[in-house]
């Protein structure tokens, strides 16, 4: 499966605009035969907005990006807020190619005072969807920091694991070097979708990328707005599994 991932600045607090974005990258992802659509952490509406993105999670953001989706053919993977009852949550909601909802994952470990003002963790430490045969688990940027997250998500199958992001400096390791190491230590493929640019107090890393079981970076981008394109392919999980059984000589009596 042909995968894109968008890296964008974004128009921090601006849904029309994102959506507008998000419209316009779609279609180029799928004139690339792309089935997927990756976006950064919280897109539709910026991440680092203040009290605005509570304001902003009772609205319908799913649903036009559901109409975008159906328009194009290609599933979304979006970053945005989601409010339940009394809390609101930090969410990536994957659409199928139809606008669908296949999936919903809300980050579980929230970064600084930042995330914990505004959000509530998610309970759910690993959420997969099987979209046409490929297995994905979805994880939302500090997530992907955490070893036992990752490796849960290859434990229970995924053959991609996909993060939108907001990493901002100075972390521009994670993006250049973490990544690739989990991908590695999993055997699993990995799409990092960052941000980039600046917004409020931040300045985002870029450095989007997506990697395969081998380490091997597909497709980069530093700064600037990119549509990031790789292709995922099940045999090569299955092969880099058997040829580096990381999975399989885990010692988990050992680890608790």
């Amino acid at each position: 499966m042909r995968i894109a991932g968008l890296q964008t600045p974004g128009t921090p607090g601006d849904v029309r605009a994102n959506l507008a974005e998000l419209d316009r990258a779609a279609a180029d992802a799928a004139g690339l035969g792309a089935r997927l659509l990756i976006t950064p952490e919280l897109f539709v509406t910026g991440y680092d907005i203040g009290d605005t993105v509570r304001d902003l999670a009772r609205a319908d953001l799913t649903g036009p990006a559901a109409e975008i989706a159906a328009r194009h053919g290609v599933a979304i993977l979006l970053g945005a807020p989601e409010q339940d009852g009394n809390a609101c949550y930090n969410t990536a909601f994957f659409l199928d190619e139809h606008g669908g909802l296949l999936g919903r994952y809300r980050k579980t470990h929230l970064f600084g005072e930042l995330d914990r003002r505004y959000f509530t963790p998610g309970d759910e430490l690993v959420h997969t969807v099987t979209y046409h045969d490929l297995k994905i688990a979805l994880l939302i940027c500090y997530d992907v920091e955490f070893p036992e997250a990752v490796r849960a998500a290859a434990l229970a199958g995924a053959q991609l694991v996909a993060v939108p992001t907001a990493q901002m400096t100075p972390f521009e390791f994670v993006a250049e070097q973490l990544i690739r190491t989990r991908a590695w230590e999993n055997q699993v493929y990995l799409a990092y979708i960052n941000h980039d640019g600046s917004e409020n107090t931040l300045s985002y890393v870029g450095r989007s990328s997506i990697v395969a079981p081998s380490g091997e970076v597909l497709d980069s981008a530093v700064h600037g707005t990119h549509l990031l394109v790789a292709d995922v392919e099940p045999a090569v999980v299955a092969e880099a599994q058997r040829a580096n059984p990381y999975l399989a000589d885990r010692m988990p009596h050992l680890y608790d």
